[in-house]
């Protein structure tokens, strides 16, 4: 389920998320994943910087250590997938309303791109994944994975989300034996989404 509270580390010093990246292959090792969530917090100030209590700050960076973990994890076992669906959230598209022109499909159930907006995350997202020659479906929830897994025989996944809904997905994919990769939300909300594009390409 989603957060209770709004986070933005879109200002956040990339040293940041240089040491989140450090630190996770440590907690893959050594464990003691809160531990280590906490000294980030403190030393980066992490909850002052972005507004919200100590212990949200804390529960955010726990979230996104085990997401960072279970993609070193699964590195190797997704490499060598070849079949593969990129999972977009629909939250991320540069608009909420009819200016967004994507078709909605209730079947799948997928928002289907349109490339209406070049500066459009979703639609770069979507144009990079399929020259790549993923799949990529832009869903309204977690919810979709099950049925869009069991019917189309996916070996790998990539998944963009808050890193609540990343850590669930994760438990879905291991259900269905397939390895995947998270790329956590960096701002949450209800519209206006943003998640590094930087990063996405990388793994995909």
């Amino acid at each position: 389920m989603p957060y209770k509270f709004n986070f933005d580390l879109t200002s956040i010093s990339k040293n940041f998320f240089k040491e989140l990246l450090v630190v996770a292959y440590k907690a893959n090792t050594y464990g003691k994943i809160g531990l280590r969530a906490k000294n980030l917090v403190k030393k980066f100030r992490l909850n002052e910087i972005i507004g919200v209590d100590l212990s949200e700050a804390i529960s955010l960076v726990e979230d996104l250590l085990t997401v960072y973990v279970k993609n070193i994890q699964n590195k190797s076992s997704f490499e060598s997938t070849n079949k593969r669906a990129l999972f977009l959230p629909h939250c991320a598209r540069k608009y909420m309303d009819n200016r967004c022109k994507a078709i909605f499909d209730p079947k799948v159930p997928t928002y289907i791109c349109q490339a209406c907006s070049e500066d459009c995350i979703v639609n770069q997202s979507s144009k990079i994944a399929r020259e790549r020659g993923y799949d990529v479906f832009v869903v309204p929830g977690g919810s979709c994975l099950p049925k869009i897994l069991k019917e189309r025989g996916y070996e790998g996944v990539v998944g963009v989300a808050c890193s609540q809904e990343l850590k669930l997905a994760a438990l879905v994919l291991e259900r269905f034996g397939i390895p995947g990769q998270g790329i956590p939300l960096i701002r949450n909300g209800c519209s206006n989404t943003k998640f590094e594009l930087e990063v996405l390409n990388s793994i995909l």
